[in-house]
């Protein structure tokens, strides 16, 4: 059973977001990065500012959407189970918890339960993904050398 409640986006939704993104991109192209202000609608008065790494997250939500993927937005100090970074991870629980065990991702307890930061799992995913492209590599280039034709 999955831990992680994805809401798949309608077509319907898909559509308006991608219109909305057409949209946006074209009003701040040619504008340098900084803020953007949104304004509801009729009413100049209810309008906000918004931080550009706000408005670029915005962007990148609508995008997904456009293309029928579900978004889920976490902090990276959140605290995950291990059942939700095995799933992150794309492995089973028991294989996050041998990692757990052998030291090679930090963790706390919580009683008699295992907690890991966000953050944590998002470094430790990116080192063993560099860690899987230079091996990729190294082989390439050892088939190469011995003439394997890859």
């Amino acid at each position: 059973m999955s831990t992680v409640h994805l809401d798949i986006p309608s077509e319907d939704t898909a559509r308006k977001a991608e219109t909305a993104v057409r949209g946006l991109r074209a009003v701040t192209q040619g504008h340098p990065q900084g803020v953007v202000r949104v304004e509801a609608e009729g009413d100049p008065e209810a309008a906000v500012v918004v931080p550009a790494q706000a408005f670029e997250l915005l962007m990148r939500i609508l995008a997904h959407l456009a293309n029928g993927d579900a978004v889920t937005i976490m902090p990276v100090r959140a605290e995950i189970t291990t059942q939700q970074a095995a799933e992150l991870l794309n492995v089973s629980r028991p294989y996050l918890i041998k990692l757990l065990d052998e030291g090679k991702l930090p963790f706390r307890r919580v009683g008699t339960h295992r907690r890991v930061l966000l953050k944590d799992l998002l470094d430790y995913k990116r080192r063993d993904e560099a860690e899987r492209r230079d091996a990729l590599a190294e082989l390439t280039s050892e088939a190469q050398k011995l003439g394997l034709g890859y």
